[in-house]
């Protein structure tokens, strides 16, 4: 049995409710600029990746070809369009149910506690949320140069904190991240469907059902 010294959390659908403001920029990207629309069953496949690779699965959604050029100002409007939406609507609220307190009871067991992100607005995002204290280490998207299901995000974020990958766990909402987990070694625990997350270790519909006694493999 291994003996979990770290929780590595990825943020946007398992931390904090900010899917839905990726969802309506993308969308409002598609409609307002390319001239069709995306829907939510698509949208599962725009989750745990960088912005770059999203611009590409839409446009080979669509059929469309853009050049870097053009890619790189549509990655940038969606995220001018994301970052109006969280500063003006993410609250402490938005961080979902029972994470607090799962995150305090690693916090007095002494589990190292990191944040894997593809998110370049992953700072912005935990100062309004107000969760940096909780965490030992954070890798966003400004610090690593492969897109999930590569491991280097989780990869970097537990040789920031000094663990071993064998003795971290992941936290992922999305199967690209699921991947990018097992692909370095670590244990992964889903947080959504087992339908959809099937290669995890096991699945929590929340974290009010999750407590540091289940962290075992």
């Amino acid at each position: 049995m291994a003996e979990i010294k770290a929780c590595i959390f990825d943020m946007d659908g398992v931390l904090v409710s900010t899917e839905i403001y990726h969802f309506k920029a993308w969308k409002r990207l598609t409609e307002t600029v390319l001239g069709f629309s995306i829907d939510e069953k698509f949208n599962e496949n725009l989750k745990g990746v960088s912005r770059a690779v999203c611009v590409d699965l839409i446009l080979q959604h669509a059929g469309l070809h853009k050049s870097p050029e053009e890619k790189a100002e549509l990655a940038a409007q969606k995220n001018k369009w994301f970052l109006e939406y969280v500063q003006t609507e993410i609250t402490p609220a938005n961080v979902y149910p029972g994470v607090i307190d799962f995150l305090k009871s690693l916090k007095q067991k002494e589990i190292k506690t990191a944040i894997g992100s593809a998110s370049k607005n992953a700072p912005l995002l935990v100062e309004k949320l107000g969760i940096k204290p909780y965490f030992n280490a954070i890798v966003d998207g400004n610090m690593i140069t492969k897109a999930k299901p590569n491991p280097e995000v989780f990869l970097k974020g537990a040789e920031l904190i000094g663990v071993p990958p064998e003795n971290c766990v992941v936290f992922e909402d999305a199967k690209s991240g699921v991947e990018a987990a097992k692909n370095a070694g670590m244990h992964c625990i889903g947080v959504g469907s087992p339908e959809i997350l099937t290669d995890a270790d096991f699945c929590i519909r929340s974290f009010t059902e999750m407590t540091v006694e289940r962290l075992r493999f």
